[in-house]
């Protein structure tokens, strides 16, 4: 038997879900990091500094490379990886109804891989665009090089290993720094959309 009970709708509020990875945020402070690697490497230069692009050493980087140089390419990196990863932390979208723990790892996330892009980017910047320039450069304006002495060619090793590590300590710290600036820079994107929604 039908009975004249009445019907009541339910309206359910459903947040369309947004993506973990915000790759927008991540191309943008990639590209500033790059763009300010290059710009402080070359204020570096102006300051006298023999500092070469982070990636992979040149011969000619190799025989002006000293601790003070490879200590200015660590900060080149740092201050680099830092400014990226802020701004891909700021950038990113909103994440509605995220676990604050969440949020924190994905900020840091989206820091690292900025770092990450950057650095594939400068490496192959260096390999392919100004390794060979540089080396084309010194090899037209030096006569043919001798054969190393046995001497030459342990300091030559030296050289390159203390190169190594200096870039390898450079790119873990800056990777690290760009990972906690991308969680500063989330973090404040998100101070900054409460407050608009508040205001």
């Amino acid at each position: 038997m039908p009975t004249d009970t009445p019907l009541v709708e339910t309206h359910i509020d459903v947040v369309s879900p947004r993506a973990a990875v915000s790759w927008g945020a991540i191309f943008a402070g990639a590209a500033i990091a790059v763009a300010s690697s290059i710009v402080l490497t070359l204020a570096g230069a102006g300051l006298g500094y023999t500092l070469s692009y982070s990636g992979v050493p040149t011969r000619s980087f190799l025989s002006g490379f000293s601790p003070t140089v490879g200590a200015g390419a660590m900060v080149v990196q740092v201050l680099s990886g830092a400014l990226g990863g802020y701004v891909a932390g700021r950038l990113r979208t909103i994440w509605h109804g995220v676990h604050e723990d969440e949020a924190h790892f994905r900020d840091m996330a989206h820091g690292l891989t900025a770092w990450a892009v950057a650095t594939v980017v400068m490496v192959l910047l260096g390999a392919s665009v100004l390794g060979p320039y540089a080396d084309a450069l010194a090899a037209s304006a030096s006569s043919p090089p001798a054969p190393p002495t046995p001497e030459e060619a342990r300091r030559a090793a030296d050289i390159a290993a203390q190169a190594a590590l200096f870039l390898a300590v450079g790119m873990l710290l800056s990777a690290f720094v760009a990972a906690v600036a991308g969680r500063i820079g989330g973090h404040r994107n998100e101070d900054m959309h409460l407050a608009s929604r508040r205001g």
